[in-house]
């Protein structure tokens, strides 16, 4: 079975993805996280998954066109214009 590791090197920080292995069991996957991914104290957290208990989400509709919850899809500078053209004629 394949185990995704996914570590978080501070307290606080979010967990990132550090790796995959093979492994036949759990208990054998924990040790081999603990002893690969925490062993030199580079991390303070470790999350292990089978890779087949992941879900992956890859279609991402957007019937309502909002688009605001983009970073790059909402112009705040052309808001700002806006605002303040609508406060001047106020």
């Amino acid at each position: 079975m394949i185990y995704e590791v996914f570590r978080q090197e501070r307290k606080g920080q979010a967990f990132q993805h550090a790796g995959s292995f093979h492994a036949p069991g759990r208990d054998f996957a924990e040790t081999y996280a603990r002893e690969f991914y925490g062993r030199r104290a580079e991390s303070v957290a470790l999350w292990i998954v089978p890779r087949d208990d992941v879900v992956a989400i890859e279609d991402f509709a957007d019937e309502l066109g909002r688009t605001y919850h983009r970073v790059d899809g909402y112009s705040l500078k052309g808001k700002l214009r806006e605002a303040r053209e609508r406060a001047g004629n106020a």
